[in-house]
């Protein structure tokens, strides 16, 4: 009896051993796996990076092109006035250009985040292009009185 205690355990434990190299094996194609998605992620991180900012910079471009006036006043003076008026087309691709020139500065630098962190800045501009062309003209109803003080015209 004391023979066959033995050999059962020699067996139980030879069998435990290869289920635990099993266990490894998988295990280490796992990692393997996973450092490839990872290795993969790494060399694709400023096209991955680059896509949502060119998505909603070209939704923006869209929307400003169908919703500004012709003209888009810039600077709104305390006389009710605009320094400067650009056209729809210059407000919409300027804006567009860019954020596709930080784009572009990301590609060709080593150091990713900074030009993406602007060109993520720069998709405010088109917000505050449209902003100003719908709420200062309302704002600009409103001229200056002799005292300096706005009243409606």
């Amino acid at each position: 009896m004391g023979k066959t205690g033995q050999f059962a355990e020699k067996q139980t434990a030879a069998v435990q051993s290869a289920g635990f190299e099993k266990f490894k094996t998988v295990m280490s194609k796992v990692n393997s796996v996973i450092n490839l998605i990872g290795v993969w992620l790494f060399r694709l991180r400023k096209f991955i990076m680059a896509a949502p900012v060119v998505y909603a910079a070209i939704r923006l471009a869209s929307y400003n092109g169908q919703h500004l006036p012709e003209q888009v006043g810039l600077d709104l003076q305390s006389t009710g006035e605009f320094a400067m008026t650009v056209s729809r087309q210059l407000a919409v691709m300027g804006p567009l250009g860019l954020t596709a020139a930080c784009l572009l500065l990301m590609f060709c630098s080593r150091k990713a985040m900074y030009p993406w962190a602007i060109s993520i800045f720069t998709l405010a501009l088109p917000v505050l292009l449209l902003a100003a062309a719908v709420v200062l003209p309302i704002s600009a109803a409103f001229s200056v009185d002799g005292y300096g003080k706005r009243c409606f015209s």
